[in-house]
């Protein structure tokens, strides 16, 4: 089969290609799954330089989401050969073939294709987590989402507006704000450069957001410590920014705000009875058509560098999905 693989680390992809492997070896516990789709993640791209927290030892196949069909389960599995299933693990999407722990793998939602079930679980597990499960969310709150072109920051804006939250979109490419209005039409789209606080005061009528959700981090995050309103949380998702702010704890203790840490895999390994039902949740979200991945385009697993070029470089509105087998 083909697999895209990361035969050593590099910071510009040198390190990464095309090969044609043996289909992998369905282990006690595994499914063999047939991957029809596999959604480009911000992790994937840092783990071909090593820059992510999990740092597998090279030669490993890309890719930590997919969505295909059952070849091959256990006597004893709760799936069946032919099942349409999504999930996956951290590292064996972005092939042909990949065999995953059951454990890692869930029913695909009524009505999603297969990219659609692919661009799914990641961000919309991780944008639960962060508003709903630690957030709090609650109709009518204000929410304020940075990144706003990103796969996880565009999955919160549609579940925080499916949620009945007020939404205020915050993007650093001032090209991408027609496109946001356009998917997903939240309450504002601003830019989010130097100090946008006077921006979000005047659309929330000098209320502030009751959550904040930052999966950029530096000079963002410092701004959006003036964002918070009284009680209310800044979601911390990420460093997309590259630069990993700091913040003295006075001033979440003087405006009365908490500092939260997203990180949703984690948290449903911890705590897997939540980490379930939070699937479950955003799979009836959006099995009903509540929610909707936003896909930026779909390409065959040949031109897989044009996907990982067009992640790097911030050319994104939404997830890539490249199709393996073409």
């Amino acid at each position: 089969m083909q697999a895209l693989q990361v035969t050593s680390l590099s910071d510009d992809l040198s390190g990464c290609e095309l090969v044609d492997i043996a289909v992998p070896a369905q282990k006690a516990g595994e499914v063999l799954v047939k991957v029809h789709a596999a959604s480009l993640n911000f992790p994937d791209l840092l783990m071909t330089k090593g820059d992510y927290q999990f740092k597998p030892e090279p030669p490993f196949t890309a890719g930590m989401e997919l969505a295909g069909e059952v070849v091959a389960a256990g006597k004893e599995s709760r799936f069946s050969a032919g099942d349409r299933v999504i999930g996956g693990a951290k590292t064996g999407a972005m092939a042909e073939y990949a065999s995953v722990p059951e454990t890692s793998l869930r029913l695909a939602p009524q009505g999603l294709d297969y990219p659609q079930a692919a661009a799914l679980g990641a961000a919309y597990n991780t944008a639960y987590t962060a508003l709903v499960e630690l957030g709090g969310l609650t109709a009518g709150q204000w929410v304020l989402v940075h990144g706003a072109s990103g796969g996880v920051a565009l999955a919160a804006i549609d579940l925080a507006k499916a949620l009945g939250a007020q939404v205020i979109a915050a993007t650093g490419s001032p090209d991408k704000v027609l496109a946001i209005k356009r998917l997903y039409a939240p309450d504002a789209v601003i830019v989010s450069e130097g100090r946008f606080r006077e921006k979000v005061a005047e659309i929330t009528g000098g209320k502030l957001c009751d959550l904040v959700c930052d999966p950029v981090g530096g000079d963002v995050f410092d701004e959006s410590t003036r964002c918070v309103t009284f009680g209310g949380k800044l979601l911390v998702v990420g460093f997309a920014g590259g630069r990993i702010a700091d913040i003295a704890t006075n001033i979440p203790l003087i405006k009365g705000f908490s500092v939260v840490g997203v990180r949703a895999g984690e948290y449903a390994r911890r705590f897997p009875e939540r980490g379930k039902r939070i699937a479950d949740e955003v799979g009836r979200l959006a099995s009903s058509g509540l929610i909707t991945p936003p896909i930026d385009r779909i390409v065959p697993l040949s031109q897989w560098r044009s996907a990982f070029e067009a992640m790097a470089r911030r050319g994104l509105v939404g997830k890539v999905v490249l199709t393996p087998g073409t």
